[in-house]
């Protein structure tokens, strides 16, 4: 018990004592006890029901993190050109807000959103394509192996000199971004029937349409939106990479460029601290869609 009051008073002690972060030992005593405190925090909401601690422990791990990043950036007096306090970020962030917005605007309501959608779409369409017809799943699959290793650094030049220096050249990096990991997925989703579960369908006299709508496809739900989550973030990563290439003077991988050749690195950080919300709240959608649609799923009871 000593040690848990311990744990809990000394942070709020030192600092109240007038604690000088930038002293070495003061530093390491500081992040010491902030440590027990949040060990003791983690341990307490090891007892709270699922749903709850599944929303808690990853936001509270994220503010200790942040709160870390702070005083470790403070307290080794580390140079913001280097590396910035996580509260100078979100000055940067409030300051060039329109900016940022027209920024994002651009990248994932223009660029992202389109190509996700349309890759997304025709990896679908030709997995069930392929799994009506064996032998193009059997060409398609080593295809996939092949663009996966293809750099996106590689891929996204040519695209913009194929479709111009718009959304177009984007949203077809995300498309070839995109594409084989949701085929892959679907295929790998509706191969994971059980015989005997197709063996029924057969003899309830059902083709293969009516098997593929009310088995095959519920079934590959979960691979469905493993692929789903997997290129939100893909689509992210490529549509920023193509605008390193040429963009209308707007956009978040634009920003990037021009801001460090500045060196304005505070803006620099804000946008990737919008694109990191951005494809963890992409992801966080998903995930809660997938929970919503796929409770009955005996892989969602499980967790």
């Amino acid at each position: 018990m000593a040690g848990v009051a311990l744990a809990w008073l000394l942070p709020f002690h030192l600092l109240k004592e007038g604690l000088d972060l930038s002293v070495g030992w003061g530093l390491w005593l500081f992040l010491v006890a902030a440590t027990l405190l949040l060990w003791r925090v983690m341990g307490v909401l090891a007892g709270v029901p699922g749903g709850i601690r599944s929303v808690v422990v990853p936001g509270l791990f994220g503010l200790g993190l942040l709160v870390g990043w702070e005083v470790l950036v403070r307290g080794f007096q580390v140079p913001a050109i280097l590396l910035p306090p996580p509260s100078r970020i979100a000055l940067a962030l409030a300051a060039n807000a329109p900016v940022l917005w027209d920024d994002f605007r651009q990248t994932v309501l223009t660029s992202v959103l389109r190509g996700y959608v349309m890759g997304c779409g025709a990896g679908f369409l030709v997995a069930i394509l392929a799994d009506r017809v064996p032998f193009l799943a059997r060409g398609l699959l080593p295809l996939g192996n092949l663009a996966s290793a293809i750099p996106v650094v590689g891929i996204a030049p040519i695209m913009v000199m194929w479709f111009g220096f718009d959304w177009q050249s984007k949203a077809a990096v995300i498309v070839v971004m995109t594409f084989f990991p949701m085929l892959i997925n679907t295929l790998a989703g509706l191969g994971n029937s059980e015989r005997i579960q197709l063996d029924l369908m057969r003899s309830y006299a059902a083709g293969y349409g009516r098997t593929l709508v009310k088995l095959r496809l519920p079934n590959a739900l979960p691979f469905l939106f493993n692929g789903l989550k997997i290129n939100s973030t893909l689509a992210l990563i490529g549509a920023i990479v193509a605008e390193f290439f040429g963009t209308p003077v707007v956009g978040m991988g634009f920003r990037i460029s021009t801001e460090v050749a500045r060196m304005n690195l505070d803006i620099v950080w804000a946008t990737i601290a919008v694109a990191a919300l951005t494809g963890s709240g992409l992801y966080g959608a998903l995930a809660l869609l997938e929970r919503a649609t796929t409770a009955w799923h005996p892989s969602m009871r499980r967790r």
